[in-house]
């Protein structure tokens, strides 16, 4: 009885070594919309330590992205390449594998792209390696199939990059200022900074034809003299700081300038010490928003890639076509003539950034993303926006995409950094760009994307 207990009791753990040995085998790899959400935000999170300028921080979005979307792109028939679509990008390399998993090798690719173009690489390490380690205990062999060809695509992607003339552009030199004449643009306090990247126009655009292909209007003639459009556009920005700082606790315009500030680096002054507070771009921002209608709309992995990549690639051409007018304009800030003309002790509601005035980048960049999330999305698509929660703002609500880009626009001008037509025009300039980006390229099938007009 004993030794027929016995065997009974071998065979049953034997079977149940098997079944649990089969269940080890059967786990998978399961990469979610999540993990991509979560990829952008330790990036974002990466360039405010860094302080990333707005450009350049436009530049490590758009590669990253663009390379988890030509992952994604070679497995899902529903979606495009963008080679022959992006100026000069080719194809990228066929997978050679049925064990890769192509959600985990997209957030590779866009990983390795990203890790490069930071300075603390330690920093996105750690999340990163966590989960990639994650992956490797679940399944090894499918992680590093899927590891070897999201490095294969990010090469490819890194070999198009190099290309851009971002390399040249580091060595060109600092932005001459004229003091000779006062209607070009003079470095505002308290830092005093040199204009930064005046030869981002330069680098090579990713959809349109070139960086003055949608040149604005010029901004209305210099004149100090009363009446004139120009002297009225100063003094519109000196009255509503002064409005606002007649009832600045309950001020919705202070409330609006504030949550679209996106100032990477606001020096702060206290005797002779000198520190900075760091914020998201206003790139960041906007990327921060596709997450917030992936979720809402209950975006899958490849849909949110696909919309993290759109807008990435909009606001990218935005800050080229942007930037390509401020330093050919080199317009002077209102602070800087309000200083001379009106009130010495005048000082903006948000800290002036170090660049010339006309256009205004929030509201190219703002126009340019609305029209990509809009194409996507659709129109009246309602959100709360909690992106600055954790700069310690409230959440604000918007009925459709191109309301906030109006608000976002409109706050440069309560913010007391922007004259009207720099935020008028900048926001024409923005979706007359975000328009041509969204009808150029294709991305999605027609049954994933519907064109949506300017509104």
């Amino acid at each position: 009885m004993n030794s027929i207990f016995k065997i009974k009791s071998i065979t049953v753990l034997v079977l149940a070594l098997s079944i649990f040995s089969c269940n080890q085998k059967e786990e998978k790899i399961v990469v979610t919309a999540d993990d991509f959400h979560s990829a952008n935000d330790n990036v974002s999170k990466t360039m405010v330590h860094d302080i990333f300028s707005p450009p350049v921080a436009s530049r490590v979005y758009a590669y990253s992205n663009i390379a988890a979307y030509e992952v994604m792109a070679q497995f899902d028939e529903n979606y495009k390449s963008l080679a022959g679509q992006l100026n000069n990008l080719e194809e990228a390399p066929a997978p050679e594998s049925d064990l890769i998993i192509p959600e985990a090798a997209a957030i590779v690719a866009f990983y390795d792209i990203s890790t490069g173009l930071v300075f603390s690489e330690d920093r996105i390490g750690i999340k990163r390696d966590s989960l990639f380690n994650k992956w490797k205990n679940i399944d090894e062999n499918a992680f590093k199939v899927s590891e070897a060809y999201g490095k294969r695509v990010a090469t490819h992607i890194k070999d198009w990059m190099k290309q851009d003339n971002y390399a040249e552009t580091r060595t060109m030199p600092k932005f001459s200022i004229h003091t000779d004449n006062e209607s070009r643009w003079q470095p505002t306090p308290p830092s005093y900074m040199d204009g930064i990247e005046p030869h981002w126009m330069k680098i090579r655009p990713f959809v349109i034809d070139s960086a003055n292909q949608f040149k604005p209007a010029p901004p209305p003639e210099f004149s100090m003299e009363e009446g004139s459009k120009f002297h009225n556009e100063l003094m519109e920005v000196y009255n509503i700081r002064e409005k606002i700082a007649a009832n600045e606790e309950n001020s919705e315009e202070m409330a609006i300038a504030k949550f679209w500030d996106c100032n990477p680096y606001v020096s702060i002054l206290r005797g002779h010490l000198m520190f900075a507070t760091k914020k998201i771009t206003p790139g960041g921002h906007w990327m921060g928003i596709v997450k917030i209608a992936c979720k809402k709309d209950n975006a899958d992995f490849n849909k949110s890639v696909y919309a993290y990549s759109k807008t990435a690639i909009a606001i990218a051409d935005g800050f080229i076509s942007c930037w390509d007018e401020k330093y050919r304009s080199n317009l002077v800030r209102p602070e800087t003539l309000i200083n001379k003309y009106v009130d010495e002790n005048w000082s903006s509601v948000l800290q002036t950034p170090p660049f010339p005035e006309y256009t205004s980048g929030h509201s190219v960049i703002s126009g340019a993303a609305a029209i990509a999330l809009t194409d996507i999305f659709g129109d009246g698509f309602a959100f709360e926006d909690d992106t600055e929660v954790d700069y310690g703002l409230p959440i604000r609500n918007f009925e459709s995409f191109n309301a906030a880009s109006r608000e976002a626009a409109n706050s440069r001008l309560y913010g007391g950094i922007h004259y009207r037509s720099a935020i008028e025009v900048g926001l024409v300039q923005g979706k007359g760009l975000g328009n041509f980006v969204v009808n150029k390229l294709e991305m999605a099938k027609k049954t994933q994307e519907t064109k949506v007009a300017s509104k």
